[in-house]
């Protein structure tokens, strides 16, 4: 991620939170492998990767904490992804 694709992933951040998904940003200029590898660690259950395409197209392409790349995909398909994995939120 650059500079460039920050809007796009505040977009992105603010729907999360506005449906309950408590989630956190990193857009710090770190390497995409580093900053996954330290999500990884901490457990995150999920990882969102926004680039140019993800942006042209209006997706995210999520990661599992295993390391697990999903295809890109709206949204709203990740909210209900989020809340059906995880019902309490």
């Amino acid at each position: 991620m650059t500079e460039r694709h920050i809007p796009y992933a505040e977009k992105v951040y603010h729907q999360l939170v506005q449906e309950g998904i408590r989630v956190e940003k990193d857009l710090r200029n770190e390497k995409l492998g580093f900053k996954i590898r330290e999500a990884q660690i901490q457990k995150i259950p999920y990882m969102l990767v926004v680039g140019d395409r993800e942006e042209k197209e209006g997706t995210i392409s999520p990661r599992t904490r295993s390391g697990e790349a999903l295809k890109g995909m709206q949204i709203e398909d990740f909210v209900s992804k989020v809340k059906s994995d995880y019902p309490s939120i």
